[in-house]
């Protein structure tokens, strides 16, 4: 339920609601872009603070906290046309979803580390809850935006409602988060306590992972905008980004042998690789076969480039370095999704347009490929 708040809902399904606000207030695709570059740097900031409030908070009350935070910006985001304040709330929202979503990270693998024979699968399965929030999206903002269609600024409609749907799901993490909230930290914590995450040995898992924040975003910002604007029908894009979502469900359990096997960037490089092929596809052909198989293929991987990273750190480093490593990774997320949103938009706005941003985007991820498998284990 945290990975749907924080990704699933909060980030994504702004993807969902762009053509219709970008219709109604006559935004460009830079702007558009902008709001989840807002976003991104909400995410920035909140991956900063994450360490210094987990010290003082734990991860478990850093988990609700920020879900019901998420889903307060959210509601927010339903009252303002003007472009400044839907701005700022997709900022703060950003910076409620980095809490939840680091958090969250860390107690998967604490939970891991209970049962390490399973410990990619159940990173696997954190990450994709992702998927559920994209499903309920999916499903929850074309019904809304169809009902309120005649309505002045019937977009409004939706983002309440999707603040409604995490105002659930956090009241459904409440209990495994305060009873995860109980458990001591583990034992090797103490015993290697003095190691700590240092950046430098990290250097190209780092590079490659910015490089993926940079190349996803633009896609999940921008497919929908694109699949509309090459006149798919309202059906058409709620079975596209439904499929997406329950491929990331499925991810957990097609890469988890992938990730307990790979100690160093092999992971990485493969799934961003992958995902760069998934991306680039809606942009070379409008055959409807293609663009699903496009969009079975992102959901089935991009999640699980997250999980990398989580199972590159916990492979590499005791668990009292955990959270420092799983918050550098996120902060280097962060800083790549504040560039592609805004770069792909601007891309979009000149010769070539949506297709031409998600070439952009699918060459990033391909050179974030190359540089992750330049990381070794340690």
């Amino acid at each position: 339920m945290g990975a749907a708040v924080s990704l699933g809902i909060t980030r994504f399904a702004y993807g969902l609601l762009l053509p219709a606000m970008r219709s109604d207030l006559g935004w460009t695709y830079t702007l558009a872009g902008g709001m989840n570059t807002a976003n991104a740097l909400g995410y920035f900031l909140g991956a900063l603070a994450t360490p210094w409030l987990m010290r003082r908070l734990g991860p478990s009350t850093l988990l609700w906290t920020g879900a019901l935070l998420a889903s307060s910006f959210m509601a927010l985001s339903g009252f303002f046309v003007e472009a400044t304040p839907l701005l700022v709330q997709r900022l703060l929202a950003g910076v409620a979803s980095a809490l939840v979503f680091i958090a969250g990270g860390l107690l998967a693998a604490r939970l891991g580390a209970q049962d390490p024979q399973r410990g990619g699968l159940l990173l696997g399965m954190y990450y994709g809850g992702t998927g559920v929030g994209i499903v309920l999206s999916a499903v929850l903002v074309p019904w809304v935006l169809d009902i309120a269609q005649a309505q002045a600024h019937g977009w409004r409609w939706a983002w309440w409602a999707l603040a409604l749907l995490c105002v659930l799901a956090s009241l459904l993490l409440l209990w495994p988060a305060r009873l995860m909230g109980q458990w001591a930290q583990p034992a090797a914590a103490a015993q290697a306590a003095h190691m700590e995450f240092r950046w430098h040995p990290f250097r190209y898992g780092l590079a490659g992972y910015t490089l993926f924040g940079v190349g996803y975003i633009g896609y999940m910002t921008f497919v929908v905008a694109l699949l509309r604007a090459q006149g798919s029908s309202t059906l058409a894009v709620t079975v596209f980004y439904a499929l997406l979502g329950l491929a990331v469900m499925a991810s957990s359990r097609i890469w988890a042998a992938l990730l307990d096997r790979h100690k160093g960037g092999r992971s990485m490089a493969t799934l961003n690789a992958l995902l760069g092929l998934a991306t680039v596809l809606p942009a070379l052909t409008q055959s409807w076969p293609v663009v699903l198989a496009s969009g079975l293929l992102f959901g089935g991987v991009f999640l699980s480039v997250v999980a990398s990273t989580t199972a590159l750190v916990r492979h590499n480093l005791p668990p009292s370095a955990w959270a420092a490593g799983i918050s550098a990774f996120t902060t280097v997320f962060a800083a790549g999704q504040i560039i592609g949103p805004t770069v792909v938009g601007w891309i979009a706005d000149g010769p070539g347009g949506l297709a031409r941003g998600l070439v952009f985007s699918a060459f990033a991820l391909w050179l974030g490929a190359l540089l992750a498998l330049k990381q070794k284990a340690l």
